[in-house]
């Protein structure tokens, strides 16, 4: 086992597991995509901002229940609640621009449209978390990128007006995950999900009378359904994310579009044609090419993060490149973040 210099003050040791924070996104994802399923249910009757609205409210309430043991209001403590305020007006608009462009696309073609985020989340790594990323890992995800064009094909359906919120989609999203990987080296995983639910809350709270429609029984049964997936959701990706690199996890939420196929089949009877199927067995063969390189690729670097505030110190990270499942150090504040 390699440890690191002692931890800066203020700054939260984590252990690092990449293995079981790997099994953490992809439990997350597969109720990311049911919570979809129940949005493009709801958006056909109710507007956007509704929609929006029922996902953050549910979403709180099961947030509530996870935090009733240890109050719910200790949560929001931070020393850097405008990163917090950040991180969740961009999840925020990430949100409203995907749950909108649903009601127009097909479930898969959405969900492949929105996977130019890991891509990007890779890219805002470099500059601003300081990871690493080697060519063979650049090469697996640009793999990734070109599955999911295949199953997009620009220039049929999936070039609608409304394709072009998923990928605002992305941006917001990328941008979330980068200020979520910098808000768990001090703030934990309560905190970061407490101040998400807050914001949208209270956001949507002031806007949804606008928009409102009397839902029938089913739609609030489906209403509480999105919030909860996206609730438990939510807390599974944070935990993962702190177990791993970001960079290591980017090419896993390409399998959101293997259940966004699966559960459009079952659900909407969308079945997905011979290209839509060669893309997917690409973004699979794309995922297996990433850890490839990251097994023979070891422990790339040790190297200063400069402080994110005057008053604190540089902190000391560890990018971490080895086998899934070596824990390189277990000492080392946890530098993983995607989300979201």
């Amino acid at each position: 086992m390699t440890t690191s210099p002692a931890t800066p003050p203020g700054i939260i040791d984590r252990p690092q597991n990449p293995q079981l924070g790997i099994l953490l996104l992809l439990a997350g994802i597969v109720l990311f995509v049911s919570g979809e399923v129940c949005v493009k249910i709801l958006a056909q009757d109710h507007s956007i901002t509704q929609v929006v609205w029922a996902r953050y409210t549910f979403h709180a309430l099961v947030t509530f229940v996870i935090f009733q043991r240890v109050g719910m209001f200790a949560n929001a403590k931070t020393t850097r609640p405008w990163l917090h305020l950040a991180r969740s007006a961009l999840m925020l608009a990430a949100t409203a621009c995907f749950f909108t462009a649903l009601r127009y696309l097909p479930l898969a073609d959405a969900v492949a449209i929105s996977f130019l985020a890991p891509l990007m989340v890779t890219a805002f790594s470099i500059p601003i978390l300081k990871e690493k990323v080697g060519p063979r890992r650049w090469a697996a995800i640009a793999v990734g990128f070109v599955g999911t064009m295949i199953i997009i094909r620009p220039g049929t359906a999936a070039m609608h007006w409304a394709a072009i919120l998923p990928l605002g989609s992305a941006v917001c999203y990328a941008l979330y995950q980068i200020l979520t990987r910098i808000a768990t080296r001090t703030d934990t995983t309560n905190t970061s999900l407490f101040w998400m639910s807050a914001f949208g809350v209270v956001a949507t709270s002031l806007l949804v009378p606008f928009a409102w429609t009397n839902p029938s029984l089913e739609a609030w049964a489906l209403m509480l359904a999105l919030g909860s997936f996206y609730g438990f959701g939510h807390y599974l990706l944070i935990r993962g994310l702190e177990l791993t690199s970001a960079s290591m996890l980017s090419p896993f939420l390409y399998t959101q579009v293997i259940w966004a196929t699966i559960f459009g089949l079952l659900i909407f009877d969308q079945f997905p044609d011979m290209w839509t199927l060669i893309g997917v067995g690409i973004v699979i063969a794309s995922g297996a090419l990433y850890l490839a390189a990251g097994s023979a690729a070891g422990v790339l670097m040790l190297k200063s993060v400069p402080a994110l505030s005057p008053t604190r110190p540089p902190t000391r990270i560890l990018a971490l490149g080895g086998r899934v499942g070596e824990r390189a150090c277990a000492a080392t504040p946890s530098l993983s973040r995607l989300r979201d």
